[in-house]
Formats: C-alpha cells, sequence, structure tokens
C-alpha cells in the first residue's frame, strides 16, 4: 500500500509586493504547503513550487518560487529580474505546491491546486519632474490684478501617486512682483504698469511628493500691455469733403480691438443720414422735369401737382414747404388739403397704360391732425391718387392709397361691367416718415411697382365684395377721394369756393412732390433708377481686397452699408475701405450725420464684448461757386427803324457767348502766396430769361419773337410775355447760346420809338448759381421824312408828348419826349433834357412872334421865303436831324458852352412851307454873328 496518501494544500489566493529596488516578494498570507502524510519523511514533505501563468499569461518569466522548509513547506516568491513599476505595475499569475512522492526520486509524487498570486510593484521615487515647456509667455493689460495670468505644468514619471504627483511650485527668482500656486497658476500680487517694465521675466521650479525638485527650472516670461478698452480705435468724428473729390474713405485708421477676448463673428453698420437733403440725399438740383429728361424718360408726363399759376390754379390753395432741393413739395394734413385736378388735364390721361410717379412722404414736416380726427380714423385708408377716366366708351377708375404699412391699388377697369381689382404691397417704406420714390407702372391687367428703384411684387386681390360701382364722372382728386354723396352737375370742378366746401373721404396725411402721370407705354427699369438715383451715397472702395469670408451689403439709397466677417484682421481692413462719394460737381453743403453700430458674436457669450454706437458726422464744405459770363452783345443796338418792321425783326444776341468758369485757389511756389485761376468748364444751364425794361412791351407795336419749334425739339419750355421771355431746362451751354442768339425783336409799322432796353440772365442748378445781368439798349435811328411826315406826327402824337406840355399851342409842330424816347442814347441823356429844356422855352417865346407873322400879308412871308439867305432877326429856322444829334451830341454841348449873351431869338414857321423843308434855329449874338442850328 502506497505511503503518500494526501495531497499538499496552500491557500487558494496570496497578495503580493514587491519594490522595484527589490524582487523578494512579500506575500499575504505567507507561502506555506501543508501535507497531511506528515510527518512521514518524503510523503509529508513539500519539495517544491511550480508557477504558471496569469489569466494573461504573465508571470511566467518575471517571477519564481523556492521552498525554504520542506518539513514546514515554507516557500519564497521572487522575481527573477529587476521589476520596472513604470513599465508594469502589477502582475498575476498562479502558484502549485507538490510533495516529495514515497522516495527521493519523487516517485507518486501529489499536487495540489492551483492557487492566485496578485503581485504589486511598488514604486520608488527615482525619477525628478519636468516642465512641459521650457519657457512659457504670456501677455496682460496693465493697472488690473488677475488671479491667473499663465498656468506652468510639470510632469513625473513615477508611476505612484506619491511620487508622480508635483506637490507644489515655487518661483525661484526673487523679488517679482507674482506668485504662484500648488497647480502652477501665476498671478500678479501688484498692479502692472508698462511703462516702468513692458517685460517680466523669472524662473520657477517644482516638487514631487517625494521632494524630488524639477530636472531643468522653467523660464516665465509676461507681457505688460497699455491698457486695453475693447472698441473701434481711431473713430475721427467729423469728417469733411471737399466737392469735386469723387470717393474719400470715411475711416481710413479704424481699427476694431477686442482685447484678445475671441470673436466668431462680426457685423458693423453704417448709416449715413441725409434725409434733411432734399428728398433722402443730394440728387441733380433741377427741376422734376429737367431730370426726366436727362434720364431719357419717354415724354408726354403730366404734372398733376404744378407750381400755381394761372394756368394750373388748383394748386393755389394747398400749402407748401422749403426745399433745399429743385422741387415744390406741397403739405397735406388729412381732411381739407386737397388738389382737384380740372378735367381738360384728366382727359389728356385716358387709357389702361399709364406710369404714375411720385415723391412722398408719410406723416408729413411739422403737419398736426386737425381737432375733428379722432384715434381711431387715423385707421383709414390715405388715398394719395383718385380718379375715374373716360376710355373711349367707358370708364375706368382706380385708387392709389396708404394704410399702415401696405400699399394698395384698386383697379376698376370699367366701372359700369368689371369687378375691381386690388393690387397690395406690404412695404416698410411707406411708414418710416422718410422720403420715397414710387414708380407704378399700369399695363392691365400687369402691375410694376418700383420703390426707390427696387421692384416689388404685389399680392392680387380680386375683391368681389359690395362695393358700389363709382359714378361715370371724368375727375381725379389728388390727396383725398370723394364721398358717395358727392353730386356734382359739373365735370370741370375748378372754383376754389366750391372745392372748399366738398367732402372728401380718406384723406391723405404727408408730404408729395413731382407727381406726374404719362399715359402710354411704361418707364424702362433704366429711367426708374436713374429718377430716383442719388448722386452721394456709401460705397466700397476695392471690391478685390476683401478677405476670405467678408461680406458687404448696400441698400438702394446707398445709406446704409453692412460689413460680416469673422476675422478680425480681415474686417479692419474691409472697415478702412468704406468710402463717401458725391459725383455732383456743386454738392449741396451741409452736415451728413453718420452711426456706426457694431455687433460681436463669442464663444463665450457671457463675457462677449458689447460695443456702443459711434456717432459722428460728415460735412460737406461750400463748393466753388460757377462763374457764368454773358459777353459779346455791346451796351448798344443802333439800327435804322425799317429793319425793325420788318417781318422777322432784328436779332438782339447776334454775337452772345455764355462762358461758365470755376474760380479756385492755387498756390505760386516762385512767390509762396495763392492766386485765384479760372478754368473754363462744360456746364449745364436750366434757364434764361430775356425782360425789357422799363415799361412792358406793347403788344400791338412791338414783340420778341423766338422760334418754338426749336426751342420744343430740345425738350425745353418756354414763357412769352409781356413782361419776359424764359426759357427753362436743363441743356448745354450751346444749346442756349443758339436759342438766345435766335431771338428778335419787331416793331410794327409806324411805331415811333427811339429806344427800348432789354436785360438778360441765365441760371443753372435751378437758380442756385445765377450769371451776370447783360444790359442792351437798342436805338431806332428814324430818317428825316418818315420821322416828321404829318401823318407820322399825327399818328404818334399822342405817343410822343409829355402830357405836361401844352400840345394845342403848337399847332401841329411835335416835339419828342425827353423822358420816355429819346433820339440820342443814355450817355448824353442828361445833355441833351437841358437842350430840349432850353428849347422849349424858346418855342414859348417864338409862339408870339408867330401869331405876328400870321398877320403879316402874304408878299411878307414870301420875302421871307426868298430872302433866306439875308439875315433876318425875326425868324428862327430849326433844323432837326437825329443822326447828327446821335454823332455829335459832345461836341454840339461843347459849341453851345461857348456862346456869349443872346439878345434876340425867334421861331419861324411859313405857313407855305413844304413837308420836307427843314425848321431852322438861328442864334444872333451882341457882336453881329450869327449860328445856325
Amino acid at each position: 500500500r502506497s505511503a503518500n496518501k494526501h495531497k499538499p494544500w496552500i491557500e487558494t489566493e496570496y497578495q503580493g509586493i514587491v519594490m522595484e529596488n527589490d524582487n523578494t516578494v512579500l506575500l499575504n498570507p505567507p507561502l506555506f504547503a501543508l501535507d497531511k502524510d506528515a510527518p512521514l519523511h518524503y510523503a509529508g514533505e513539500i519539495c517544491g513550487f511550480r508557477v504558471h501563468n496569469g489569466p494573461l499569461g504573465s508571470g511566467t518569466v518575471q517571477f519564481e518560487a523556492v521552498v525554504l522548509d520542506r518539513s514546514t513547506g515554507e516557500g519564497l516568491v521572487r522575481s527573477k529580474e529587476p521589476l520596472d513599476c513604470e513599465s508594469q505595475r502589477e502582475h498575476s499569475f498562479t502558484i502549485q505546491a507538490y510533495d516529495c512522492g514515497e522516495g527521493p526520486d519523487g516517485v507518486n509524487s501529489k499536487k495540489s491546486h492551483k492557487a492566485t498570486v496578485h503581485v504589486r510593484v511598488n514604486d520608488v521615487n527615482e525619477f525628478s519632474p519636468v516642465f512641459v515647456e521650457r519657457r512659457y509667455e504670456a501677455s496682460v493689460p496693465e493697472g488690473r490684478l488677475f488671479d491667473r495670468i499663465v498656468r506652468v505644468e510639470a510632469l513625473d514619471a513615477d508611476c505612484s501617486p506619491q511620487y508622480s504627483q508635483i506637490c507644489f511650485y515655487d518661483i525661484i527668482t526673487p523679488n517679482v512682483p507674482f506668485a504662484i500656486d500648488n497647480d502652477g497658476n501665476i498671478k500678479n500680487t501688484e498692479p502692472l504698469d508698462s511703462k516702468q517694465q513692458h517685460v517680466h521675466t523669472f524662473w520657477v521650479t517644482a516638487f514631487d511628493c517625494g521632494k524630488n525638485r524639477a530636472q531643468a527650472d522653467a523660464q516665465v516670461a509676461i507681457t505688460v500691455k497699455p491698457s486695453c478698452k475693447p472698441g473701434w480705435m481711431g473713430w475721427t468724428k467729423r469728417v469733411e469733403y471737399t466737392p469735386g473729390s469723387g470717393s474719400i474713405p470715411l475711416f481710413p485708421s479704424l481699427h476694431l480691438e477686442t482685447c484678445e477676448e475671441t470673436v466668431w463673428n462680426i457685423q458693423a453698420t453704417v448709416e449715413l443720414q441725409t434725409g434733411h437733403i432734399g428728398k433722402g440725399c443730394d440728387r441733380d438740383s433741377y427741376s422734376d422735369r429737367s431730370v426726366r429728361r436727362l434720364c431719357g424718360a419717354v415724354r408726354g408726363e403730366v404734372d398733376l401737382l404744378p407750381p400755381p399759376s394761372p394756368a394750373a390754379n388748383w394748386t393755389a390753395a394747398l400749402p407748401t414747404l422749403p426745399s433745399s432741393d429743385s422741387s415744390l413739395v406741397f403739405s397735406f394734413n388729412g381732411s381739407n388739403h386737397v388738389a382737384v385736378v380740372p378735367d381738360p388735364v384728366v382727359s389728356a390721361l385716358s387709357g389702361d397704360h399709364f406710369t404714375l410717379q411720385l415723391w412722398m412722404r408719410r406723416g408729413g414736416a411739422n403737419i398736426q391732425p386737425t381737432t375733428t380726427q379722432t384715434r381711431g380714423s387715423r385707421k383709414e385708408e390715405e388715398i394719395i391718387v383718385c380718379s375715374t377716366m373716360k376710355n373711349d366708351d367707358s370708364y375706368s377708375h382706380y385708387s392709389l392709397s396708404v394704410h399702415g404699412c401696405r400699399l394698395s391699388l384698386f383697379y376698376w377697369p370699367d366701372v359700369s361691367a368689371a369687378r375691381p381689382v386690388k393690387f397690395l404691397w406690404k412695404l416698410e417704406q411707406v411708414c418710416d416718415s422718410e422720403w420715397h420714390h414710387l414708380s407704378l407702372s399700369v399695363q392691365f391687367p400687369s402691375v410694376t411697382l418700383y420703390v426707390d428703384g427696387v421692384t416689388f411684387d404685389p399680392a392680387l386681390i380680386h375683391d368681389n365684395g359690395a362695393i358700389p360701382n363709382p359714378a361715370p364722372r371724368q375727375r381725379m382728386f389728388i390727396g383725398a377721394c370723394w364721398g358717395e354723396h358727392l353730386s356734382l352737375k359739373a365735370n370741370n370742378i375748378t372754383d376754389l369756393s366750391i372745392i372748399q366746401n366738398l367732402k372728401y373721404v380718406g384723406g391723405y396725411h404727408g408730404l408729395l412732390s413731382g407727381v406726374t402721370v404719362r399715359p402710354g407705354s411704361v418707364e424702362p427699369h433704366s429711367v426708374v433708377e436713374c429718377l430716383y438715383a442719388c448722386r452721394e451715397g456709401l460705397d466700397f472702395g476695392d471690391l478685390e481686397t476683401l478677405g476670405s469670408g467678408m461680406k458687404v451689403h448696400v441698400n438702394p439709397s446707398q445709406s446704409v452699408l453692412v460689413l460680416e466677417g469673422d476675422d478680425i484682421e480681415s474686417f479692419n481692413r474691409a472697415v478702412q475701405q468704406v468710402t463717401y462719394r458725391n459725383s455732383l460737381r456743386f454738392a449741396t453743403p451741409g452736415v451728413r450725420p453718420l452711426k456706426l453700430t457694431t455687433s460681436l458674436r463669442c464663444f463665450n457669450e457671457e463675457s462677449c464684448l458689447t460695443l456702443k454706437q459711434l456717432e459722428g458726422y460728415l460735412v460737406v464744405l461750400q463748393p466753388d461757386a460757377p462763374q457764368i459770363s454773358l459777353s459779346g452783345v455791346g451796351p448798344h443796338l443802333a439800327r435804322p427803324a425799317p429793319e425793325f418792321e420788318g417781318s422777322r425783326g432784328v436779332p438782339l444776341f447776334p454775337e452772345l457767348r455764355i462762358i461758365c468758369s470755376l474760380s479756385h485757389a492755387v498756390n505760386t511756389a516762385a512767390q509762396g502766396m495763392e492766386a485765384l485761376m479760372s478754368d473754363a468748364v462744360a456746364h449745364t444751364l436750366d434757364g434764361c430769361e430775356v425782360q425789357p425794361l422799363g415799361e412792358e412791351l406793347n403788344p400791338e407795336r412791338e414783340e420778341l419773337m423766338v422760334d418754338l419749334d426749336v426751342v420744343r425739339e430740345r425738350g425745353l419750355e418756354i414763357i412769352n410775355t409781356t413782361a419776359y421771355i424764359a426759357i427753362t431746362g436743363a441743356e448745354s451751354i450751346s444749346v442756349y447760346e443758339d436759342i438766345l442768339r435766335s431771338i428778335r425783336y419787331r416793331l410794327a409799322k409806324g411805331s415811333a420809338r427811339f429806344e427800348r432796353r432789354f436785360r438778360l440772365s441765365c441760371s443753372e442748378m435751378n437758380g442756385r448759381y445765377t450769371s451776370n445781368e447783360l444790359t442792351l439798349e437798342v436805338n431806332f435811328l428814324h430818317s428825316l421824312d418818315s420821322l416828321y411826315h404829318p401823318s407820322h406826327l399825327l399818328a404818334s402824337q399822342q405817343q410822343f408828348l409829355h402830357p405836361s406840355h401844352h400840345a394845342g399851342e403848337l399847332s401841329g409842330h411835335t416835339l419828342p419826349n425827353p423822358h420816355r424816347n429819346s433820339v440820342v442814347p443814355g450817355a448824353a441823356t442828361v445833355i441833351i433834357m437841358v437842350c430840349v429844356g432850353f428849347l422849349v422855352v424858346m418855342v414859348i417865346l417864338g409862339v408870339f412872334r408867330i401869331r405876328s407873322i400870321h398877320r403879316r400879308g402874304e408878299s411878307t412871308r414870301g420875302g421871307a421865303k426868298e430872302g433866306s439867305g439875308q439875315w433876318d432877326d425875326s425868324a428862327l429856322t430849326i433844323i432837326v436831324n437825329p443822326m447828327e444829334s446821335y454823332e455829335s451830341r459832345m461836341g454840339i454841348s461843347a459849341d453851345t458852352e461857348g456862346e456869349g449873351e443872346e439878345d434876340e431869338e425867334a421861331v419861324e414857321t411859313p405857313d407855305d412851307a413844304s413837308d420836307d423843308q427843314r425848321i431852322i434855329i438861328k442864334k444872333e449874338g451882341r457882336d453881329g454873328s450869327a449860328r445856325r442850328y
């Protein structure tokens, strides 16, 4: 029978610890193998332990187990080679004990069960801390205390928390205003000043929990920046613009400072406020009609709100407001301010194809609602235009109205048959109390709306409600519509007293200007854009320089520009490219407010910066005024009277020259002084006027003639009255020269005029700049036969006699009136008046002598005629020659001054003298000499 009956026994699990610098594993519980066959020799003894692979196949190489005492079964586990905690900190394997069997050769040896051994390698503080970076840099603004400026970090390669953790850091550089905590956070202990020290440099070290110091210390450099205030830097509140400069940058040195705050979206809005300049911006300072012609609009428009005049009196009752541009602005108060267009004007607007254009501004300027208006009534539709027109054998009706922020066109193609159609637009422009240009092109059933040059599509509403048909009566109202109860017998409503008593509905409250209708084909889009186009606005300098991710948007009126981007550097470059342009040569001077609004979006929304709105202003300086010079026409124009009596008359300004120049200061380098230089420029006039000075033209005897076909062919307007001729419309100087050179002055035959004075002046920019006034004195040269023919004298006697003279006592003799028409041009007027007064005294004295002559017989008178060559104390002969008087008026005056005292004077007018005989004045001096005049 076998002696080895029992297997050895060991624990099922062991926990072991081994140090990195030792190979003996301390097990818990200690390794002991027991055998029940003890104390038998061999069978009760433990001969050894076998180590097997662990769960992951580890431990077979690193560990071994040996028997320390065969009888007690004590064993020892140890590593075969040094263990590294940093490489593998824990090991697992199984161990099995076996006895010595039945003899020395180990026959019938028995094995115990396998026990699991877990060995943990204990760390040894063999490594020192190492900093992640050898140099740490940071920058902070001055004057502040920070909880953390920068964090340094060191690592320890030991595997255990005891030796791998950094227990504390230390600043080894003395006397620095910084501190460091156990986590490596560095902060300043006092406010920093960039002026005292711009960069602070110091060293720090680290210790692990085993008190090992870092192998190498780390350097820290902190840059102190001047105080940082987030926002726009380089903002200039005032920007000056010199007219004619083209485009100028508004923000050449502007840049955004975020103080190192990380942002991912930036949006800036630049707003140029020009609401006080005309209708919202600087446009051509010409009349609306002239602008339409310059833009190439088709002619034939009808002005529904013309300037008040005798021919257009339906706007006389409307209040007007001053405007800095060329337009006439009419104010409507929503109640009794209504314009009723006369029937003859409405008759020219028939048809279902037309274009309605207007400038509008809701709310008006300083217009207060009437006391009868309630708050609820303001919610009613406000009608701008209301019209019923006759189209061949039917009537059509339309009304344009605003209601809140909605614009609507109510169109009735046939008031007796078809149902109405309503076109509706929802627009912010009709309720923002700003000027806007509306162009409505109707080609029913198609309707196109342009607001500030931008197209808007309507919502079409077929209104089949209970709407009463409009009365088939032709009429048109501006600013309201007629009530249904209104019953008028006459179609043509022009009496102001009737208009003021009418009852209106849907009164418009606001401002209107340039309301025109052109029947026929609609305006092209390019023309509409030209009519609205601003000549000033915001612009972007060079789109090619725009960085990636940047966006630019400008509204149609070029008053708002929006920039958007995500990179601060690119954004700053883009802001500096925002420009202001004004293409007008003579820009409207004044102040344009500027606003810059900025919004930022940051990764940390809670600490994202908020920038306040910047406000400034752009000042447009006074432009150099153009000098319009009229020349080439002498101060006198003398022609024989028959030339003026011809069918074509005489041109007044045949050699007229018009020059427009600009004077500006230039520096003279040689003398270091400023001088004025005048440059001739090609320009456009918008009006010239020829006006007779003194009394107005007598249409029965004189007229100013101009070729109307030439004027109208150029698209100009002309007003020809007895008081003036006015030619208006924007056109080149050469065109105005040609027209003014063709103006002729004509006299009716038998018109005994001796002179007429005219004044010529021109202007541009709607009268903003005027020329010099050119005065022309026209002298009519009469022959003796025509001047003193009895029938001529009889016809002209009443015109040329001064009412204070006793004409009846002159018995057929006629003297020209020195106060109205003189045979002598203006330079000698004073001298001639003295001479004429002297002659009047001579005539009065001569009357008495004439009466005595009439008492003489026929022979006495005949003797006087035959002896005209002899000296006769009683005879006074008068010679009147207009040409001699004009050419030698100064010589006559000189001769007259040298005469001595006169003894006697007489006037002789023989009864039988023929019509062509001369009248002679003879004077006798004391010395017996005689002078004949």
